[in-house]
């Protein structure tokens, strides 16, 4: 099989695992009925807390990171199929009837793995920008605007899958995009959420 079909093949797979649904089904909760219905580290943030949001984020930047890694001795073009196509598979899981999140997490973890100093730029920028406004759609868009436009500043070839990828997530955000215009997009103060549960845990 040749190695960049695989490396789609792979990536589509690792990243349709639907860990931000997985985790709060352990619960006994089904994400997809809770909250924005999204199956993203954001909606279980906010419907389970800060310690299973941060797992369902965490895990679900590791598998783009994973995909990447696997293909990391076939050279640059698999690395990004299998980063592009692990977006892809979050995206559209069948584990989940197709359903998934909108790609900002798994979107990052291709980032981080494929060129890590665009990685911690877009996270920088995401960090930044929810502290500031406390809009998570508004944080992801910039943030992986900036990612893109900091390996093009780079010179690097696939800035063109960047822009596709951080473009489709944008694509998928359209709803929050119209709220943010209407100015009734929900607010999610995530530093609160983490220092809370980090305050939490100390006095245990």
């Amino acid at each position: 099989m040749n190695t960049l079909v695989l490396a789609g093949v792979v990536g589509y797979l690792i990243g349709s695992i639907p860990f931000s649904y997985i985790i709060p089904k352990l619960k006994g909760i089904d994400i997809t009925k809770v909250g924005s219905g999204n199956v993203g580290g954001t909606n279980v943030l906010r419907n389970l807390g800060a310690k299973y949001g941060a797992a369902a984020m965490f895990l679900d930047i590791m598998k783009a990171v994973i995909a990447v890694l696997i293909f990391k001795k076939f050279g640059e073009q698999p690395m990004v199929m299998a980063g592009a196509m692990s977006v892809i598979g979050h995206c559209y899981s069948p584990f989940v009837k197709f359903k998934g999140g909108k790609g900002v997490a798994t979107t990052l973890g291709s980032f981080f793995a494929i060129f890590p100093q665009a990685g911690m730029f877009a996270l920088g920028i995401w960090i930044m920008v929810v502290a500031l406004t406390k809009y998570v759609s508004l944080a992801s868009m910039i943030g992986l605007t900036a990612g893109t436009l900091f390996s093009l500043a780079f010179g690097k070839r696939y800035w063109v899958i960047f822009l596709a990828l951080t473009l489709f997530s944008i694509m998928r955000h359209k709803e929050n995009i119209q709220r943010l215009l209407n100015g009734n997009e929900r607010k999610t103060d995530v530093v609160d959420y983490f220092l809370g549960w980090m305050d939490k845990n100390k006095g245990k």
